[in-house]
């Protein structure tokens, strides 16, 4: 499967990465990609902008525009299973610039989100210890996400396991809790009746109108993204025919369960307007209001520690997968040879340091206006993700058409996505009114514009750089 690391320094160039993970670690990584500050804080942001009902539609339709990427996504991955997957399959079924640009985009997603997560978590640990330094904060946790990274790919799966099922189990004991508040089973903030399910129309069915539920899908489509890390990890799985096409439809609809339960839990129990009030800091997580009212002690410190172990999964993933991606584009001599040389374990190391590095940015947020930098950042991470996923329907659209030119049919699929051609055009239609959503928000206009010169800097240089070499 890999050539021995002599070879490989010989080579300057890397054999395939290892195939290490199970389908329990394909389902954890996708989880633990997508259950982050999307879901604990992000949550509250909608529900206040759109109303109970409109929060429940504006995730429900999340879920199924990503469960169409994904579907999409394990069509190409079961055909290809390849590390640093969607570039090279926009590459080969868009075209080589576009594949260059959506490699890079990728990289650039997971590398800012670096940066926020490490200073997000650090100024968490900062309200458990308020005279400890941001600094050191970002450098503990920064290296230990490293080391799990340079480990080997089989450490990275089990560490990204454990860290992703704190979060999946505070989530289903949250919905439990919620629900058994909400049948009156426990009491809840003094009321002598059970809330049931009345709080979801007390104020009529969109009481901000149904323009909201459109405008927050960036932060409901972030929520989702991670799920794509499945496709990235597909090059480095057992058996992917079987693993990929399970892991996607556990990690999707376990992802709609976990984020369904947790909006209509928080509808029913707070008044819409309440929750997502501009508190500072944790507490202004819907789940630890929830969690007070229920009478659960140290409410707060509980989800601040499994808030600080989700950003720490999501760096975790994070690093894996941008890494992944400039191996990539190492691998196929878009950059130079040193970035997709592999350790004795198998690890893209160089790649590894780079991406780290990548994440810098984002700790200067604490300097300079931390909430512009943090805002702009998080529109250019979801942007950046909602470009890539519409690159994978394109590229599965494109795929299936000329697979069918070549006179095979769908059934020599390994894995087929069903109702073709609608999920793929769908699944791109959606992800581009999300992107034009952007320009709507004008907190987001700065990152939007930011993207597309980005976008156009990446095709200028490889039409520049590698076009004609190609």
């Amino acid at each position: 499967m890999h050539s021995s690391p002599n070879d490989a320094t010989h080579q300057g160039n890397s054999a395939p990465l290892k195939r290490a993970m199970s389908t329990r670690h394909l389902v954890m990584i996708s989880l633990g990609g997508a259950i982050g500050t999307g879901l604990f804080l992000g949550s509250g942001e909608v529900i206040a902008q759109t109303g109970p009902v409109g929060a429940i539609l504006a995730y429900l339709l999340g879920g199924i525009i990503a469960y169409m990427v994904m579907l999409c996504l394990g069509e190409l991955a079961v055909h290809m299973p390849e590390s640093g997957s969607f570039g090279a399959y926009a590459k080969r079924y868009i075209g080589p610039g576009t594949g260059y640009t959506i490699t890079w985009l990728y990289w650039l997603t997971w590398s800012v989100t670096l940066g926020t997560e490490f200073t997000a978590a650090a100024l968490l640990m900062q309200e458990w210890f308020p005279d400890s330094s941001m600094w050191m904060w970002t450098l503990v946790f920064g290296a230990l996400v490293f080391t799990l990274n340079m480990i080997s790919t089989r450490w990275f799966a089990e560490s990204e396991f454990w860290l992703a099922l704190i979060k999946v189990v505070t989530v289903i004991a949250f919905i439990l809790l919620g629900l058994l508040a909400i049948f009156g089973v426990l009491g809840y903030a003094g009321q002598e009746t059970a809330p049931l399910f009345s709080n979801l129309t007390a104020q009529g069915w969109f009481p901000e109108g149904l323009f909201p539920i459109f405008t927050t899908m960036l932060i409901v489509n972030f929520a989702f993204s991670g799920t794509e890390l499945i496709g990235v990890a597909a090059g480095e799985t057992k058996d992917p025919a079987k693993n990929v096409p399970k892991a996607i439809n556990t990690a999707i609809f376990r992802l709609l369960i976990f984020f369904v339960g947790t909006i209509v839990v928080v509808t029913c129990l707070l008044p819409h307007q309440e929750a997502g009030l501009a508190a500072e800091g944790v507490s202004s997580s819907p789940f630890v209001t929830v969690f007070q009212h229920i009478g659960i002690p140290y409410a707060e410190d509980v989800i601040r520690f499994v808030i600080i172990t989700a950003l720490l999964s999501a760096a975790n993933s994070g690093l894996f997968a941008a890494s992944r991606m400039m191996w990539s584009l190492s691998y196929s001599k878009q950059l130079p040879a040193m970035f997709s040389r592999v350790n004795a374990r198998g690890i893209p190391y160089i790649a590894v340091i780079v991406t780290m590095i990548g994440g810098m940015p984002g700790l200067l947020s604490e300097q300079f206006a931390p909430e512009t930098i943090f805002t702009n950042l998080l529109g250019i991470a979801a942007f950046t993700m909602v470009v890539v996923w519409m690159s994978i329907c394109l590229s599965m659209f494109n795929f299936r058409r000329e697979w069918y030119k070549q006179g095979k049919t769908a059934k020599d699929l390994a894995f087929a996505a069903p109702l073709f051609p609608i999920v793929p055009i769908l699944g791109f239609l959606f992800c581009l009114i999300t992107c034009i959503s952007m320009v709507f928000d004008p907190t987001m206009r700065i990152s939007f514009f930011g993207c597309l010169v980005f976008i156009g800097l990446c095709y200028a240089s490889y039409y520049k750089f590698y076009h004609n070499k190609a």
